[in-house]
């Protein structure tokens, strides 16, 4: 909508899409994404998919959400 340009369009699109997925698997989407981004730039790349969300998840099961949105 009002990204700004293509790439700016992309970058909202993933970020979205990575809340979305948070919220489906009631993982907190601040703290995955607090986390992600903190961690992420030195992290390697052969072990990037212990960030996909459900993975995540898994070594921080403090993070997940009740069904009222709250943690646990």
């Amino acid at each position: 909508m009002f990204a700004g340009s293509d790439r700016g369009g992309q970058t909202a699109a993933t970020l979205m899409s990575l809340i979305a997925t948070c919220k489906l698997l009631g993982v907190d989407p601040y703290r995955y994404l607090r986390d992600l981004l903190t961690e992420l730039p030195s992290h390697q790349t052969d072990h990037l998919e212990e960030f996909l969300p459900d993975r995540w998840l898994q070594a921080h099961p403090e993070a997940k959400l009740t069904d009222h949105g709250k943690q646990k």
